[in-house]
């Protein structure tokens, strides 16, 4: 069983979709779990609402106060009862058949942890023709220059993988923290290098967004790797030019 673990905050206008997608998946032996967040906005109740004589294969959580999203997914994590856990964050899309296709690459390549390609999108969810494709393999020197592990493509065995090195960390870009740690572990991750995503972006100030990504791979480098500033500086350099190139 897959357990499909979705951060939900302030999501109203996404979530039934969400919901609607998981529920159309070729692929059917999931459980998803819905972590809310504290929105300000009804999710919760929506979710509640909609879920209804869905059984116990849709679980919703309610945090009483935002933690933010790490602390979502941990949670969904401590739920989770199958033997592979997958991330979907509420506002992306999948396609219908990603988890039997990913379930199939795992099994095909004794994967601990994969991930796939994926395609950008508008804030409607439509497709821009941006394909960010994904390497065959991926180990943790690889990664510290190329950030194109994306949270709503990752899936982990269970029995290949220990529990609590999934647990994301309380820091910025939690989710390339924990892709790291796992990695620097000694784990390979393995690319399949099929489009069955799209990460919607909604417009946003670009000069803002891009100071954020450099601070926080910044941070990353110095704190969570333990790179020198030498090695930090080396890795940053091949890291802005592959995010330039992926966004272009």
């Amino acid at each position: 069983m897959v357990s499909i673990v979705v951060p939900v905050y302030n999501a109203a206008k996404y979530i039934e979709n969400t919901i609607d997608m998981v529920c159309n998946q070729t692929y059917k032996d999931w459980e998803l779990i819905l972590v809310d967040d504290a929105s300000r906005d009804g999710s919760a109740d929506i979710i509640e609402e909609y879920i209804k004589g869905q059984g116990k294969r849709i679980r919703l959580i309610r945090k009483e106060t935002n933690a933010g999203a790490a602390a979502a997914r941990n949670s969904g994590i401590d739920a989770s009862s199958g033997r592979y856990i997958a991330f979907l964050d509420a506002d992306d899309v999948w396609a219908v058949d990603k988890l039997e296709k990913q379930i199939e690459f795992m099994e095909k390549t004794g994967a601990a942890f994969s991930f796939h390609s994926y395609e950008f999108g508008d804030e409607r969810a439509k497709p821009t023709g941006k394909i960010v494709h994904v390497p065959e393999t991926l180990n943790f020197r690889q990664a510290l220059s190329r950030t194109v592990i994306f949270t709503t493509t990752v899936m982990f065995d269970t029995e290949k993988i220990d529990m609590e090195i999934i647990h994301m960390p309380m820091v910025p870009s939690e989710d390339t923290a924990t892709w790291w740690r796992i990695l620097k572990s000694g784990i390979v991750a393995y690319g399949l290098d099929e489009n069955l995503a799209i990460y919607r972006r909604p417009p946003k100030s670009l000069s803002s967004n891009k100071l954020i990504a450099l601070e926080r791979i910044w941070f990353l480098y110095r704190n969570i790797a333990n790179l020198s500033v030498l090695e930090s500086l080396f890795y940053f350099g091949g890291w802005a030019v592959r995010a330039t190139l992926r966004r272009l």
